[in-house]
């Protein structure tokens, strides 16, 4: 009997330790350009092995491998985030040195944390659930939603930041990263949609309701509209906007957005551009019934706003941040409170859309009563045709 799939692709990822602690130990990758080569010649290995792995019973899905590969490179940025924050040695400062110098960062360190713990175990549940031939629609959508923010923000700000002039050849290592999670987002929707079963009478009932009757949808819409403004809020905050609520904003409660790492700006200007039309077209979807889409749009908003959250939020009172940049002492609990909330709110809206969806059904199944009725007079209508009574 062999090894169960998620289990062999835990074990290939496990192989992150000794295979980072050897290439350590290679002096010749002093090197930008050999750190490069040899990034790609263990990314190689690692596709290899995982075909390997599968062979004599091979998954129809080819996402398996991607997924399986992208579990050992998560193995990888936990070793990183964990030498940064000084935990262990000897493992990836050559990397960090002369390959990605800027994961060095408070928000590199963090970024790698995400994808080191929470990114480990959405690869490990996908790759379980293709290895058993199950959807997975819901934790697909949330890990697509997750890692796109986390290359829109990681990209763009090693780029601009001041980090810009130090891009070495290792990052052509994140290409992956971008195009396979577009690959791998046209497949999660083509996929069909995971709806609770329902009556249609309890579906009906349920969108007939109006808004005063439902007041959790009422919360949800309160925090969508609150995440709209404080979004546009931080997003001309991080452009420079010269009112007096944005000055006073960036010196008494985020400085951190005022980083020359770029990172917490380009954050805000995802948030303002990309996050603010779901959030407005969620508050349509929690009025209007029979939006179906809500289910991908809110599990593809909680991915990207618990990443996006989790990595501003530890970045802007990590020690790796200047003091000047940190949340200042006065402020501490507001700005941490009002972070939570924002990041938690679409959690909730995933959890209300995902498990309490009838008010989305765009289309209620017919009843018992409707379906009889309807097979009673085409029976007679039949009968009416060939002369019978």
């Amino acid at each position: 009997m062999g090894i169960p799939v998620p289990t062999g692709a835990a074990l290939l990822s496990l192989t992150a330790f000794p295979v980072s602690y050897f290439v350590n130990t290679v002096s010749a990758l002093e090197d930008p350009n050999s750190i490069f080569v040899v990034g790609v010649l263990v990314l190689l290995a690692l596709s290899t092995a995982a075909y390997l792995q599968v062979r004599n019973q091979p998954p129809r899905d080819p996402l398996f491998y991607a997924f399986t590969v992208f579990a050992f490179t998560s193995v990888i940025d936990l070793i990183i985030s964990l030498e940064a924050d000084g935990f262990i040695s000897g493992f990836m400062s050559f990397y960090m040195k002369e390959g990605e110098p800027y994961l060095r960062t408070s928000y590199g360190v963090m970024a790698c944390y995400w994808d080191g713990s929470v990114h480990y175990i959405l690869y490990l549940m996908l790759i379980s659930a293709i290895g058993q031939g199950k959807n997975y629609r819901h934790t697909g959508l949330y890990w697509l939603g997750s890692i796109m923010t986390s290359m829109l923000v990681l990209i763009p700000g090693s780029v601009i930041g001041k980090f810009g002039s130090l891009i070495r050849p290792a990052v052509l290592l994140n290409i992956p990263y971008i195009f396979i999670p577009i690959w791998a987002g046209v497949k999660i929707f083509g996929k069909p949609k995971m709806v609770p079963q329902s009556i249609a009478d309890q579906i009906t009932l349920e969108q007939k309701k109006p808004l005063y009757q439902r007041p959790l949808d009422l919360v949800l819409i309160a925090y969508l509209l609150f995440a709209i403004v404080l979004s546009i809020f931080r997003g001309l905050v991080a452009l420079d906007c010269p009112l007096e609520s944005c000055f006073n904003y960036i010196y008494q409660y985020e400085p951190y957005l005022k980083d020359p790492v770029a990172y917490p700006k380009v954050m805000m200007m995802v948030y303002m551009f990309y996050c603010v039309p779901l959030f407005g077209v969620s508050v349509i979807g929690l009025i209007k019934p029979g939006c179906d889409w809500m289910l991908d749009v809110s599990l593809i908003l909680a991915g990207a706003l618990a990443q996006g959250q989790f990595t501003h939020i530890f970045s802007s009172y990590h020690s790796m941040t200047p003091y000047t940049y940190r949340v200042p002492d006065g402020t501490w609990w507001t700005v941490l409170i009002l972070n939570l909330i924002y990041g938690l709110g679409p959690q909730l809206l995933a959890y209300r859309c995902c498990y309490y969806s009838d008010f989305f059904v765009k289309t209620a199944p017919k009843s018992k009563e409707e379906n009889d009725k309807k097979t009673s007079v085409s029976l007679k209508k039949t009968c009416h045709l060939y002369g019978a009574e």
